[in-house]
């Protein structure tokens, strides 16, 4: 595998901290985007004890001249960016017709404004070297639909969307974009849904998905790992849905 630059955003804990964990292991260069900062730096220095060549960035992925800013930052650190994983979202459960309109617009900032501001800022640099690897993070949600989520699951939709458009728009200049959408995966953001009272827990899942186990982040990483890999350069435009079979 020839060894590239990535970007992982999300990448403090869960699913970014995993990808971010098997594209180092993959020998590429990972900077880690998060805004918890104290939470990605201790992440990328664990990355690193570790032998990987990582950066943590604190970043808040709605904030543009922060994104420009920490892309400029790790092409001088590292050179092009040819990788980028949009894993930052956030969550919210509240029954549509209580939904603000700031709460609205805060989930869509961040779900589908920040995929749009990191895949803008690192595109020019796949574009100048005629090879790519964009995935995003999407939702199971997204294609099932979820009470009490509509904002999430129109921002999950819209991420899937885009997805989609850039595929058809890049994939001619040797850019490859999928989308993962995981179902019920073992993540702290489950766990706060569930001691929140949003969600019946992980255990309850199980029953219903026809591998009898609950997703883990390692299960995300896998997959994405092979679609930011020269192996997947026929693979563009696709879901790839990481859900034990699920939604068979």
């Amino acid at each position: 595998m020839n060894s590239r630059v990535a970007i992982v955003t999300g990448a403090a804990s869960g699913i970014g901290l995993a990808i971010s964990r098997k594209l180092v292991e993959g020998s590429h260069a990972v900077a880690l985007f998060d805004r918890q900062g104290e939470a990605v730096r201790k992440a990328a220095a664990e990355l690193a004890f570790a032998g990987g060549r990582t950066t943590a960035f604190e970043v808040d992925v709605t904030d543009r001249t922060a994104v420009d800013a920490a892309v400029r930052a790790v092409r001088s650190e590292y050179g092009p960016v040819e990788i980028v994983v949009t894993s930052a979202g956030i969550e919210e459960f509240t029954p549509f017709t209580e939904i603000t309109t700031e709460q609205w617009d805060r989930v869509l900032a961040v779900n589908l404004g920040g995929t749009f501001s990191c895949i803008q800022a690192s595109v020019p640099d796949m574009i100048e070297s005629g090879w790519g690897r964009i995935v995003t993070i999407s939702s199971s949600s997204a294609q099932s639909g979820a009470r009490n989520m509509a904002h999430y699951v129109a921002s999950k939709g819209a991420v899937i969307g885009l997805t989609k458009a850039l595929a058809a728009e890049l994939s001619p200049k040797g850019i490859t974009v999928n989308s993962i959408p995981p179902s019920i995966i073992d993540t702290p953001m489950a766990h706060q849904a569930t001691a929140a009272g949003f969600f019946p827990g992980i255990e309850a899942v199980i029953p219903a998905t026809p591998v009898r186990r609950a997703g883990t982040p390692d299960d995300v990483a896998a997959a994405c790992a092979f679609l930011c890999s020269d192996s997947a350069g026929f693979i563009t435009g696709q879901l790839i849905g990481v859900n034990g079979g699920l939604y068979i």
